[in-house]
């Protein structure tokens, strides 16, 4: 109860972005949208058009640093 805790705010930040995905990518399934091909247009264009509001996606998704998004991405496959 009163030890010190280290926290590592990388890995926080990444199950964040991870999470988040989950949640838009289950959205964008649930409304009859290919999910990968959705998020793939939005991390290479910003353009928030393809991602839909449902759920607040949209919202949930520009909340996000691309570069982060790509990073986690990334650090994910290599893994």
């Amino acid at each position: 109860m009163y030890e010190t805790r280290l926290f590592n705010v990388d890995e926080i930040e990444s199950q964040l972005v991870k999470k988040t995905l989950f949640e838009i990518y289950d959205a964008l399934e649930e409304r009859g949208y290919n999910p990968i091909n959705q998020l793939t247009g939005y991390i290479l264009s910003g353009d928030p058009g393809y991602i839909s509001s449902y759920k607040d996606s949209r919202k949930k998704m520009t909340s996000l640093d691309r570069a982060k998004i790509v990073e986690t991405l990334l650090k994910s496959f290599i893994k």
